[in-house]
């Protein structure tokens, strides 16, 4: 967003008008469109301000509620922002999901799920049974022949050792 002229151009541009230039003539001397001068001088007539009105900081309406939405979520932490919404919507607090989800952003809260070992999308599918014959295996690859067939030790996360206790390459 660009920035406010500055207070020193907006005096000049007063002062200049004031001493008897035009509002169009002031800005032509200052570089300026004239609907800048005029609207200033408004201002100035009504008021007294030169200064530049204060931008941004709207307040969400669902601050007026905060007090509510941390304790609910004080209460039972591992739910989500839709969970958050139909109570809400129960207790008659207009908002949507995602003027929810920059509430407890403002507030440092996230909904984030973090699993400590995610599913591997290369390893087996399904448990191996020993009791499975010859005739079952024929037509599968030999494990470490293709790329898409070896499996691969499971990465680490959360501190947990190789993925699954006892899980051997």
């Amino acid at each position: 967003m660009p920035r406010p002229y500055s207070d020193d151009l907006r005096r000049r541009a007063i002062d200049a008008v004031e001493a008897g230039a035009s509002r169009h003539e002031a800005a032509e001397r200052l570089d300026m469109s004239p609907s800048t001068v005029i609207n200033w001088m408004q201002r100035w007539r009504e008021d007294g301000s030169a200064a530049a009105k204060p931008s941004g900081g709207s307040v969400s309406p669902l601050e007026k509620h905060a007090k509510w939405l941390l304790g609910l979520v004080a209460k039972r932490a591992d739910q989500t922002l839709d969970e958050v919404v139909v109570a809400m919507v129960k207790r008659g607090i207009a908002g949507s999901r995602s003027a929810v989800s920059r509430f407890y952003i403002r507030h440092n809260i996230t909904f984030k799920k973090k699993a400590c070992a995610p599913r591997s999308k290369t390893g087996r599918t399904w448990p191996a049974r020993e009791s499975a014959g010859i005739e079952s295996k024929a037509c599968l690859s030999r494990p470490g022949w293709c790329l898409s067939t070896r499996q691969r030790r499971p990465p680490r996360w959360c501190g947990c050792e190789g993925g699954v206790r006892g899980a051997r390459d």
